[in-house]
């Protein structure tokens, strides 16, 4: 599928990647940019290693989906979804301890908690759809 986008003045054809249609794809991504965004207010020096974590983990929700989709079978996209899903929940954990932290004001928690939901309900309405409702 392609989908018509101008670049500097120029209607071109762009390839639209299977992954890139998914709903929890695109949210996973917006959420990722979300969170690298307040990370970068965060003072210099300040917390390293779980802002690193933090990074990791956020951007991996929607490279897992991605991974997943450009498999072959069925049910290792589930396992993708299933990786992607438990990387939404160390994002969560890690949002509650920026939280404790004072490092993540009230609003900021609850925005990210809402959107952290959300994106945990369209993975598993998509796992379901292919059959991998089992835990």
């Amino acid at each position: 599928m392609c989908l018509r986008e101008e670049v500097r003045g120029v209607r071109q054809e762009a390839f639209i990647y299977p992954f890139e249609k998914l709903d929890v794809w695109k949210m996973a991504v917006d959420f990722a940019e979300k969170v690298l965004e307040i990370l970068e207010n965060i003072p210099p020096n300040k917390h390293l290693r779980l802002v690193s974590q933090m990074e990791a983990a956020v951007t991996s929700i929607a490279l897992n989906i991605a991974e997943g989709k450009g498999r072959h079978y069925k049910k290792e996209f589930i396992q993708f979804l299933y990786i992607a899903e438990g990387s939404l929940y160390e994002t969560v954990t890690l949002i509650e301890v920026f939280r404790r932290r004072g490092l993540f004001d009230e609003e900021t928690f609850a925005e990210l908690r809402t959107w952290s939901e959300n994106i945990d309900r369209k993975l598993n309405g998509l796992r379901n759809s292919l059959g991998g409702n089992h835990v």
